[in-house]
């Protein structure tokens, strides 16, 4: 698996404060400026060292002979009547991913991508029609977020706003870029500021990542993607994933004991194939006992993807059932229909 090349300027989004002050030093200048660096970076957006009035001069004409800060170029951007935006960006290479961000009344949230395309091949995903290219930097993951908050402050819907909720939900399987995207998590908590407890690693059932992230010590939120209460069901909506629901329960079971953080399922409704009262009935005596809460996810409809969206009466008694079996449920809202709103759509649009 391939993973994000090194170019002739280094990024400098990716870096912590330490190694920061690390650049600095071998520049010659002193280390404090590794800490004027990074506020610049992370807590500022800046995307060129021109912008970054407190550095003398010399140092940042020694920075811009070996150095970028690596901001990504917007290829596309789409703003929807309810305030989200969804951005189409290409990195240094050529690589393009989506992400979104979601202006809602007590919160910011943005969505990540953490590959370029995605491996996984969902049956119902578009990110997936497009095949997969290579595993994002720590850096270009990081990045997504500053270009939402950038976004953000040039909407006249969403003024003077920034992140804070980030979920790792977007083009790509996190935990198959597994260092890049723990090191993109404490980027987003320690340099950015964003609380890891707001921060959130969506996965089809990653079993030994989410072993492997329960010893991290960091109080993210896990998501497991279900999409379905039976394996024959799972292994035709997601054909190329090899655990199997017991499997994956289990490793959401420790990481439960290890971190304390509740669990959250992901559970996307498909007209006539999930949407059923049998398979609400299913998924609740899969769940039983388990300290979690199910999010049932509205499909956006994609040209070549033959699923359609639950009937909001489906929707309504799936919940119904799993509510009365003890469930704690929540139907997501639809955001952004008004524009390219499924992952990977945007993209494979572009191409």
């Amino acid at each position: 698996m391939t993973n994000a090349t090194d170019y002739p300027f280094k990024s400098l989004i990716g870096l912590n404060t330490e190694e920061l002050r690390g650049v600095a030093v071998t520049l010659g200048e002193p280390a404090f400026r590794g800490n004027q660096l990074a506020e610049w970076l992370y807590r500022r957006g800046a995307a060129d060292f021109s912008a970054m009035s407190n550095l003398p001069a010399s140092f940042r004409l020694k920075l811009a002979k070996e150095y970028t800060p690596g901001r990504s170029t917007i290829i596309t951007r789409q703003h929807s009547a309810d305030g989200t935006v969804k951005l189409l960006l290409e990195m240094a290479d050529g690589a393009q991913v989506e992400t979104v961000g979601l202006p809602y009344s007590e919160r910011r949230s943005c969505c990540v991508s953490t590959q370029a395309g995605c491996p996984v091949g969902c049956a119902f995903c578009a990110t997936g029609l497009s095949g997969f290219q290579r595993n994002l930097s720590a850096g270009e993951i990081v990045d997504q977020v500053l270009a939402v908050n950038t976004s953000f402050s040039e909407s006249p819907v969403n003024p003077n706003q920034t992140v804070d909720h980030v979920t790792f939900m977007g083009m790509g399987e996190p935990l198959l870029n597994y260092e890049a995207v723990v090191k993109a998590l404490r980027l987003l908590s320690q340099e950015m500021g964003i609380s890891a407890r707001h921060l959130t690693i969506s996965t089809i059932g990653h079993v030994a990542g989410i072993r492997r992230l329960a010893q991290e010590e960091l109080p993210v939120t896990l998501a497991v993607s279900l999409h379905a209460a039976d394996d024959d069901l799972r292994r035709q909506l997601i054909p190329g994933w090899k655990h199997n629901l017991a499997e994956i329960i289990s490793a959401a079971q420790e990481y439960l004991v290890a971190t304390g953080r509740r669990l959250t399922f992901e559970y996307c409704l498909l007209a006539g194939v999930n949407d059923r009262p049998d398979d609400a009935l299913q998924l609740a005596k899969l769940l039983k006992g388990l300290n979690c809460h199910v999010n049932l996810i509205p499909f956006n409809p994609v040209d070549d993807i033959p699923f359609k969206s639950s009937p909001a009466i489906h929707v309504r008694a799936f919940q119904h059932l799993l509510e009365n079996h003890g469930i704690a449920v929540t139907a997501r809202l639809r955001r952004g229909a008004d524009i390219d709103a499924a992952c990977g759509q945007l993209r494979r649009r572009q191409a």
